[in-house]
């Protein structure tokens, strides 16, 4: 499956956080979100992307989805302090990442895709960062303030 492309009506979805409330994108409407996909809870790189992450205010909602279970990533969360929406795509496994184009089949995880989605639910940008590289946040920012 190809990774979806701006233009695009983004997918509809409900994944749980990491204390356990559900968060359905369709809810978000009206707000641009910056939705993150990365593969595992407790890596380098996606610990200082959150962080980094935690910064954006205002309208726009930043969701950050991996395979993690909902215990892995509160506990990460928790010893990280995390001040961003961690979602599970446990179960059923990776089915969010699928709708994104961003799972990987081999490695059984979602791969290092992002989109900025605006208030519409139209994907506006993405764009798909390798493994062990730092996504570039300023990016977003300029993207985000071009909507």
């Amino acid at each position: 499956m190809d990774m979806l492309t701006a233009g695009s009506l983004a997918p509809d979805f409900e994944l749980t956080d990491q204390h356990g409330t559900p968060i359905r994108l369709s809810g978000l409407r009206g707000r641009k979100v910056l939705l993150v996909f990365f593969p595992y809870a407790f890596t380098g790189v996606c610990q200082g992307e959150l962080h980094d992450l935690a910064d954006f205010e205002g309208d726009t909602a930043v969701l950050t989805v991996s395979v993690d279970s909902t215990f892995a990533q509160r506990a990460w969360a928790d010893r990280e302090r995390f001040d961003v929406t961690l979602l599970s795509d446990f179960w059923p496994h990776g089915q969010v990442a699928r709708l994104y184009g961003v799972f990987d089949e081999v490695k059984g995880v979602a791969s290092r895709g992002t989109f900025i989605i605006d208030g519409e639910g139209v994907v506006r940008w993405t764009v798909a960062t390798a493994i062990g590289q730092a996504r570039d946040v300023a990016e977003y920012r300029k993207v985000l303030s071009e909507l």
